[in-house]
Order: C-alpha cells, then structure tokens, then sequence
C-alpha cells in the first residue's frame, strides 16, 4: 500500500515545490484537502489524521496547531517552520550533519526541517569542532546573500513587481535577532550566539553563506588544507550525501560562487579558503535557499522516513 503523503500548506512557496517534486511519482499517494475546505479546521485535522506523513508547510502557530490536531500515533510529520526546529522530541532533519543523523530520521515520528540559513554555516562547522579544529566558544560570524523567495510570498510578490528598481543587494535582520541563531547555535556545536548578518538579492532563489575564521588566537592555528581535509572526509564518509566538498585551491575568485549554481537541485557543494601565512580562512557553502535550503531537505527526508 502507497504511503499516503498530505502537504498542510501546499499553496505556499514551500509546499508548491515540494508538490512538484513529488508529481509523477508512483510510491506515493498525495492527497489534499479539497478547496472549499481549505480554511476548515475539521478538514485539516481529518487529511492530518489520514495521511502515513504529513509535510507542514506553514507559519509556526499553524504549524503546532497542526500536530496539536493529530490525535493518532501513526502519522509522522516533517515541519518546515521553524517551529520545532529546536524542539524536545524532534529530529533535525539535515542528514548529512552526522553519520547517525540519516538513520535517526529514518525512524523519527518528528522531524523538523532545517532553515536554509543555519544549513551552510552548520555544514562546515559542526565537522571542525567534532575534529577539534576550531573550540565550540570560537566566536561565528557568518554572512550571506539569499533570493528573495525565502522571504515568502509578500517579499515575492514585492520583488516582482519592481523588477529592476529592486535593491540589487539588500541586509536585513540588523537587530542582530534572526530566528534561525538559535538553531545554528544548537547544531553546530557553538556555545556562543553566532553573529549572523544575512541579506537578500534581486534574484529568485539560489544562496551562499560565508563564515570567515580569524584563526591567529587559536592555541594550534589549522592550515586550510587541514580544515578542507576534515570537510571532506566527514561528507566522503557518508552515503548517498546530498553535500558535497570542492577541491581545495589557493584562487581568487571561484564561478561556482555564483548563488544560483544549483537552482532546482538538492546540492550543496563546500568550499574552504585560506591565507596560511596570515592565519584566516573563510568557510563557504552554495546551495538553493528552496532546495537544499527547504523543499529539496523535505523530499530528502521523506524519502529517509518511507524507505524510498
């Protein structure tokens, strides 16, 4: 019997690409509250209760209100808020950032899908400090530049409709509070408040985020071979890893660089710059804000929970 897969919120941005990633395929069944009954409580609840897993697609208080509605203990759930990100009882669904994460959420109830943002800076991260490379009190600052669909359909919508006279290169998040701090905190392995300084650009959708390490105070400064060394072996170690290492190299500029690299796709490619002889580094990932960033990390571990 097909597992039967209901996407709470399939009209956002969200949940139309995961709805059509999942089209055409035929070890699932999706099923859909009929649209007159959108809006209806009952309605949800029912679809929730009836579906093997449910894909929230939502903003946080709908979000718990839709596992609030679940009253069996079959239905299993990936949330894509940020709702139970950090949450008791509740998987990080980013697969790659342990050997164990993949199996952990094959066999999870709750999974709460990761944010685009803290995806990046926790991928080249975590590994360095399980290897002892960089102290969990190192001080993260990290930065970045997103397309404007991760801010949702009004950012969307305002985008496109000014076209060209749309800022080309926007920061925001300057009271220094984005809501996805904590969870990079949390999954990374810091134990300081990362400084987080994130901007958005007149593109659809596609980022890149950059950690610069000031590697000089270390009490053993890591060469930037040593830091790609562990990278690469962390993710090399992994199979079916949707993140991938770049080799290393001493240049100036990279095309890869380019945040809409991998639009459409599940990737995320890693790279590591260094400048040895002054002790700095800066940790960079490319992915899609909606790929690797949300729909494509939900697709992934749906197929983690059904078996796919």
């Amino acid at each position: 019997m097909k597992p039967k897969i209901f996407i709470d919120g399939e009209h956002g941005t969200t949940g139309l690409q995961i709805r059509a990633m999942l089209a055409g395929r035929g070890d699932i069944e999706i099923i859909s509250v009929p649209t007159d009954r959108r809006k209806d409580t009952a309605a949800r609840a029912e679809f929730l209760n009836a579906a093997d897993v449910a894909i929230l697609c939502l903003p946080d208080d709908a979000a718990r209100e839709s596992v609030s509605l679940i009253s069996n203990d079959t239905t299993r759930v990936i949330d894509a808020s940020t709702a139970h990100r950090v949450a008791d009882g509740w998987i990080y669904g980013f697969a790659e950032m342990d050997k164990a994460q993949g199996a952990a959420i094959a066999g999870s109830k709750r999974v709460a899908n990761p944010g685009c943002w803290p995806q990046g800076p926790i991928a080249t991260l975590r590994p360095l400090i399980a290897a002892g490379l960089l102290p969990a009190d190192y001080p993260v600052t990290m930065s970045g530049i997103s397309g404007y669909s991760g801010g949702g359909r009004t950012m969307i919508e305002d985008y496109e409709a000014k076209g060209e006279a749309a800022p080309e290169f926007l920061p925001y998040a300057l009271t220094l509070k984005h809501k996805h701090v904590p969870e990079l905190k949390h999954y990374a392995g810091l134990r300081l408040h990362p400084l987080m300084q994130p901007a958005v650009g007149n593109f659809a959708q596609g980022m890149v985020t950059m950690v610069p390490l000031q590697l000089g105070a270390l009490a053993r400064i890591p060469k930037g071979r040593e830091l790609h060394a562990a990278l690469a072996d962390h993710y090399a170690s992994l199979k079916d890893s949707a993140v991938e290492v770049a080799p290393y190299a001493e240049v100036d500029r990279v095309p890869e660089l380019d945040p809409e690299t991998y639009n459409g796709t599940n990737r995320m490619m890693l790279y590591v710059f260094a400048n040895d002889a002054r002790a700095q580094a800066v940790l960079v990932a490319v992915y899609d804000n909606l790929g690797k960033g949300a729909s494509g990390a939900a697709v992934q571990n749906l197929d983690l929970m059904i078996g796919a």
